[in-house]
């Protein structure tokens, strides 16, 4: 690899060129918007994501519920009345990407 390659990957590999790419990253994959949709409508519950999002398996979803926690989107709340659940709500970073989420939709 030549030194002006391994340059050019550095600088790439440090700085965004779009501003809006780290947004992007936070709401890919396969089931991520799907999820973000269905939250801003209300609670959720694992058994209904699995029903209501087509082509989804508990594997994908268990990943990609993960991932919006660590990203800080999605809260996991344990409801401790019987039967117990788990039940997923939007952060408020999550609330603030909704007029985002809105104005993409208008765009389609």
């Amino acid at each position: 690899m030549s030194q002006k390659n391994v340059t050019a990957k550095t600088i790439a590999d440090t700085t965004e060129i779009c501003p809006a790419q780290k947004l992007l990253r936070l709401l890919s994959g396969k089931l991520k918007p799907e999820i973000f949709c269905l939250a801003a409508k209300s609670n959720l519950r694992f058994s209904s994501l699995l029903r209501d999002i087509k082509g989804s398996n508990k594997q994908s979803l268990s990943i990609a519920l993960k991932e919006m926690q660590e990203t800080d989107l999605l809260e996991k709340v344990v409801i401790k009345q019987k039967p117990l659940h788990i039940e997923y709500y939007l952060t408020e970073k999550g609330k603030s990407l909704i007029p985002v989420f809105q104005q993409l939709e208008g765009l389609l």
